[in-house]
């Protein structure tokens, strides 16, 4: 009897908030997927990206959604960890999405021993947190901006298959950097 492939075995993810980004402004940006950082959430983004650089060093892939927030909090994360070279951009991390299918998306594109980053929004970060862990899209964590969850999956990348590692908020991270 054949057992169900459930994808890469000891994959680890830092499941990353976007960092502090101006408040919601129809009139400004009719498309919310264009509402950047702001200037201070780009300076403590690179504060809590330093802190993540000394506690998690090596990433091999960083994936974002295209939305304009994510993207900065992305390109600060690869600016201060120094790789990978270019960052993916997944429509599964859009804002709004539900968090089945990026567990998907990671079960079918990591590979064994793969560090990945996820740059996303919440309520779908939290819900893929809680599919990772439980298997269930119930969320377990409440990442604030510029949060980062790190799960891992020991045995394979599947519902409930994760485990968490650690959560940090960013004043944490900066901290570390401090």
């Amino acid at each position: 009897m054949r057992r169900p492939v459930h994808g890469p075995r000891n994959v680890r993810v830092l499941v990353v908030r976007h960092g502090p980004a101006e408040e919601r402004n129809p009139r400004r940006w009719p498309n919310d997927d264009d509402r950047p950082l702001t200037v201070k959430g780009v300076s403590q983004t690179r504060r809590a990206a330093k802190g993540l650089a000394r506690v998690y060093p090596r990433v091999d892939r960083i994936a974002t959604s295209a939305a304009v927030r994510a993207v900065k909090t992305a390109e600060l994360l690869r600016e201060t960890l120094g790789r990978p070279s270019r960052i993916e951009q997944w429509e599964e991390l859009s804002a709004g999405r539900l968090a089945g299918p990026i567990l998907e998306r990671l079960r079918r594109s990591a590979r064994t021993g793969q560090e990945i980053v996820l740059v996303g929004h919440e309520p779908t970060l939290a819900e893929f947190v809680g599919v990772a862990l439980a298997g269930d899209g119930v969320p377990l964590v409440r990442l604030g901006k510029g949060g980062v969850a790190c799960l891992e999956f020991p045995a394979s990348v599947a519902p409930g298959a994760g485990r968490l590692v650690w959560l940090l908020t960013r004043k944490q991270l900066a901290g570390v950097h401090g």
